[in-house]
């Protein structure tokens, strides 16, 4: 199913760029117009800027991406309120990429080439972010990624402010292995994100005198999970690393219940579960359970006990704030400090701005800061505990933010990967 995807994921690049080439060449343009490379223009006129929000909000990933949509527009909303950027109001532009990664493709031209917007928020798994990757520089045009994935990648217009592999899944390893756990078992979605992620599990696993013991992908939206569970059971995985995506993971948690499968007896670290997950899988099938992030509601500090209070008065009081949104919150305001510093919203403006250092923002999950030679975030690891009531506990940090490192050229092990 994903090979016959990325096909016409590929097909569907090819013909969006045609068509972008194609209408920039009747494109109009007005001294208000700010010019962002080929094909592209970003529309200044008037009083406000477009910006757009790329999100699931149907299919399968539904579940985590429209709650990191609701806090693209918090963000929005509380910039306005402040008087906006360079004195213009933030108009956001929402379209659904349908779980699907053509779709998210051809989005993000509608987005560039129709509503000329000065930059796009969104994308959850790496397919769809693959499958936007060339739209985007074909078109010079700005997209700001809010999720932790895979490494092993670099664009000059992404903007990656989710978690590297050093910065989420290799603290989730060495903690793992700071608690005496010897073996592995793998469960992922059958796509880009789990299985790059298992390529660099296994390699961290042989160098630090861990055994896989076992490794299987369900298909994303998979609801049958009885065989995998019994083999992951059969193994005796000292624990199991879990980059499930979306729904799927309410399917594999209640089998691995239904298995007698506990914390205790074989804890589960997933880097894809955040507590908007937890409420919607229940927490009688996950408390005791690990994850792997860079923030949780439960974060201490003034930043965070705003952010969340802000959220919660705007979408509801039993609403969670989760990593993703976060990391998608912060997004909007690291553009619009780029955009100040530049004093334009031109996009080679920006890049340039955030190319030489300085851009940093009290974020609720701490001080984040721009690697100006990455476009990575500087992110502090923080492993937590599912409790009964929900929430995410903090067992563990990095004790200051992990410069990221999307290469691991920092580790010896990972030599090749590449």
């Amino acid at each position: 199913m994903f090979r016959i995807r990325g096909r016409r994921s590929a097909a569907v690049v090819a013909a969006v760029a045609a068509f972008a080439a194609l209408t920039a060449c009747g494109a109009k343009t007005n001294d208000s117009t700010a010019a962002s490379g080929a094909g592209a223009t970003i529309d200044t006129a008037g009083s406000s800027v477009k910006v757009g929000l790329l999100n699931s909000l149907s299919g399968t990933m539904a579940i985590s991406e429209v709650t990191v949509r609701d806090s693209l527009k918090l963000a929005i909303d509380e910039i306005n309120t402040a008087g906006g950027v360079l004195g213009k109001q933030i108009e956001p532009v929402s379209e659904d990429g349908a779980s699907d990664w053509p779709t998210f493709a051809e989005k993000a031209q509608k987005l560039i080439s129709q509503d000329r917007v000065a930059a796009v928020f969104g994308c959850w798994t790496s397919a769809s972010r693959k499958a936007v990757k060339p739209v985007f520089e074909k078109n010079k045009s700005l997209l700001f990624y809010p999720v932790q994935y895979e490494g092993l990648e670099q664009s000059p217009y992404i903007f990656y402010t989710g978690a590297t592999t050093n910065q989420q899944i290799v603290p989730g390893l060495d903690y793992l292995k700071a608690q005496g756990k010897t073996s592995l078992y793998l469960v992922g979605s059958d796509y880009v994100f789990p299985r790059t992620a298992n390529k660099i599990i296994k390699a961290y696993a042989e160098a630090n005198g861990m055994k896989v013991l076992g490794e299987d992908y369900a298909p994303l939206g998979s609801t049958e999970f009885s065989t995998i569970v019994n083999k992951v059971k059969a193994s005796g995985a000292s624990a199991v690393f879990n980059t499930l995506n979306g729904d799927s993971n309410v399917a594999f948690f209640k089998e691995y219940k239904s298995a007698g499968l506990t914390a205790d007896k074989m804890p589960v670290v997933s880097v894809s579960i955040a507590e908007e997950e937890v409420k919607s899988i229940g927490t009688q099938y996950l408390a005791g359970q690990l994850t792997a992030w860079n923030y949780y509601q439960t974060t201490p500090g003034a930043a965070n006990e705003k952010f969340v209070k802000a959220y919660k008065a705007k979408y509801g009081a039993d609403k969670p704030t989760s990593d993703p949104m976060e990391a998608a919150y912060t997004s909007v305001y690291l553009w619009k400090a780029m955009v100040e510093k530049a004093g334009s919203f031109d996009v080679e403006k920006v890049k340039a701005a955030s190319a030489v250092g300085g851009i940093t923002y009290d974020a609720p999950e701490g001080k984040v800061t721009v690697d100006g030679p990455t476009q990575h975030i500087f992110k502090t690891a923080r492993i937590g505990k599912i409790g009964d009531d929900g929430l995410i506990k903090e067992v563990w940090n990095s004790g200051e933010p992990i410069k990221p490192d999307p290469y691991l050229k920092g580790y010896s092990w990972a030599t090749g990967l590449s």
